[in-house]
């Protein structure tokens, strides 16, 4: 059964530091092309870790 929340970065504050991607449990954050985070909401559990561990505070959790 899928999560009822899913993680969005807003690309425009990510600063592509890649820490949501090292606390991920799932591996379901890349950074794309060095310039920005991307969440893959297939894979996304919605724990949101992530965001609580972003710097800049550009993740949100979002319902499904």
């Amino acid at each position: 059964m899928a999560s009822k929340r899913y993680a969005r970065v807003g690309r425009d504050n990510c600063v592509s530091c890649g820490t949501c991607k090292k606390v991920c449990p799932k591996q379901a954050v890349r950074i794309v092309r060095g310039c920005y985070a991307q969440v893959d909401p297939a894979v996304c559990v919605g724990c949101g870790k992530c965001g609580r561990a972003c710097p800049t505070g550009c993740i949100q959790l979002l319902d499904r």
